[in-house]
């Protein structure tokens, strides 16, 4: 009889402790990925070599001009977010910089090129923009003055960010009836600052010539010889005034919608002058489009940014120039965007499959429109409290390492799949968005270490400026293997599961493996913390959810 109730404890010990075992890799909860069909799917990767190279600080946000007159469509959405008027003394916008360690902050936007500094050189009232709309723009002239310089570089230095500059390149040229600008950019202005800046012991990341003024331009255009020759004068003042300081501040323009005879023309005038060659996105057209969200939700669509980025890539590989390539502004729609949809959850899925694409195809940084102000802004522009879109950033900023690896995805169309290696460990991250409204996705995962592979979607085609254009099978295809019994092996995977608030697309609150995310009473970001889980099984993909999944026990060849 006691041998039977000793055997009974023991029992008993020992399913507690098997239970406390699984407990230790907490699973999924069915209210943070539970949906209604279920359906599986394999995420490739390809762990040979990486087919890109990110920046650490890939992430950045811009900060722009416009007074809270600017509105579009009936809708002020603005307020006081310009660099004229922006609460630096706002706590959750300091941390929110800060929770980066570092952000880039891209200084810009449309009235840059209307923007005079109030400098030694100039001799006239520093007054700020008015609305006109018989004028350029819609705004009268603005200035910038240098108290408002000294206050601004305080709080960057304070928060840690990089910064690039947008300088008026309109300056001094004169404007025909067809709308274009000519004549040579009077660069006297802008030295003035620069003199100023570096005078006073601020450190600028970047100097950026312009705004929209390539190709057809936005408002008006400047031809791409002219532009060139003006880059090139930027270029030597640079040299000149940072001849004593290192390291010296990159070289970037033109700030504009890929056009690829002028980017052409453009980059090969530049060869020994341009550090960056930026362009912007806003494919989802204006934002009182009716129909953003079906955009958004529609695979096809989002595979359509992939020629941009192709044909980019194709035109530097081709010219002279050995720039890299930024996304210097993207707010998806114009206009400032649209209320509840570019600052909802639902743009989440366009944003981070952008940042995904843009990697693939060697995009070292990527601007988002903005990081307050507007409809589209990561934080919101009254209250500053972040969108759902700055979490997504925080997130890719935190996980996603430089390296990135071919991934494509077979089964359902609704998975986009990105994979790069970790930032945290030699291991790798894996973004998954799930663009379908009822179907729950259980990916598997394979990796590959053949150079060529069958991609499913359009966009994931990266090896086709690398490798043979024709070839898209798995050939000599080998998984690769891991010791069962290492250390390695038994690490846990760490998954974010972000969905929305009641599973409102509209909502702007997101919610982090089931919790709120949100800001406490005195301004802090919240902590990202992820779910544990036992990295034998596969990943569950929520219906209209993204994970992000950070494995630290895969090791690849392209990771080391």
């Amino acid at each position: 009889m006691n041998l039977k109730i000793g055997s009974l404890f023991w029992l008993m010990g020992l399913c507690f402790w098997v239970f406390l075992f699984c407990c230790s890799f907490s699973t999924v909860s069915a209210d943070t990925v539970g949906g209604g069909n279920k359906v599986g799917g394999t995420v490739f990767i390809n762990g040979k070599s990486p087919i890109g190279k990110i920046d650490d600080d890939f992430v950045c946000a811009t900060l722009d001009w416009w007074p809270p007159e600017k509105c579009d469509y009936g809708t002020c959405s603005w307020g006081h977010a310009s660099l004229l008027n922006l609460d630096l003394n706002n706590k959750i916008l300091l941390n929110a910089i800060k929770a980066f360690t570092p952000l880039k902050l891209r200084l810009g936007g449309t009235l840059q090129d209307k923007v005079i500094y109030d400098t030694e050189d100039h001799n006239l009232p520093c007054t700020q923009f008015v609305k006109n709309t018989s004028e350029l723009f819609g705004f009268s002239q603005g200035c910038l003055p240098l108290y408002r310089w000294d206050e601004l570089n305080t709080f960057f230095k304070k928060s840690g960010a990089v910064i690039i500059f947008g300088l008026n390149a309109l300056y001094g040229r004169s404007f025909r009836n067809d709308g274009s600008a000519v004549g040579a950019w009077d660069s006297s202005n802008a030295e003035s600052l620069i003199r100023y800046t570096v005078g006073k012991g601020y450190n600028i990341g970047g100097w950026e010539l312009g705004n929209e003024l390539s190709g057809n331009g936005v408002g008006t255009r400047v031809a791409a010889n002219q532009y060139a020759f003006d880059t090139v004068s930027l270029m030597n003042l640079v040299q000149n005034i940072y001849s004593d300081v290192e390291p010296k501040p990159q070289i970037i323009a033109p700030g504009g919608f890929f056009d690829q005879n002028w980017f052409s023309d453009f980059l090969n005038k530049t060869a020994k002058s341009l550090d960056v060659i930026t362009h912007h996105i806003y494919n989802l057209g204006p934002g009182v489009d009716t129909h953003l969200i079906e955009k958004i939700l529609d695979p096809s669509y989002l595979d359509g940014e992939a020629n941009t980025f192709s044909r980019l890539q194709s035109t530097i590989n081709s010219s002279a120039s050995s720039a890299a390539s930024w996304v210097g502004e993207a707010g998806g729609a114009y206009n400032s965007g649209r209320n509840l949809v570019t600052n909802a959850f639902v743009f989440s899925f366009w944003y981070l499959d952008q940042l995904g694409m843009a990697s693939a195809y060697d995009t070292k940084t990527y601007c988002r429109q903005t990081f307050i102000g507007g409809n589209y802004g990561l934080l919101n522009t009254t209250t500053f409290v972040p969108n759902p879109d700055y979490y997504s950033a925080l997130l890719w900023h935190r996980l996603m390492g430089r390296k990135v690896l071919a991934t494509s995805f077979s089964g359902t169309k609704k998975i986009r799949a990105y994979a790069h290696c970790a930032k945290q460990s030699q291991g790798i991250a894996l973004l998954l968005i799930n663009l379908d409204n009822s179907t729950t996705v259980e990916v598997k995962i394979t990796f590959n270490d053949s150079s060529t592979s069958h991609h499913k979607h359009k966009l994931h085609r990266l090896h086709r400026l690398h490798k043979d254009h024709h070839r898209h099978r798995f050939h000599r295809t080998k998984v690769i293997q891991f010791p069962g019994g290492s250390k390695t092996s038994e690490m846990a995977r760490e998954e974010y599961h972000l969905t929305a608030k009641d599973g409102n697309l509209h909502s702007q609150t997101m919610l982090l493996n089931g919790n709120i995310l949100t800001v406490n009473a005195s301004g802090d970001i919240p902590s990202l913390e992820p779910l544990n889980v036992n990295p034998s099984g596969p990943i569950t993909v929520a219906p209209f959810s993204i994970v992000f999944a950070h494995i630290p026990s895969v090791v690849l060849p392209a990771c080391r």
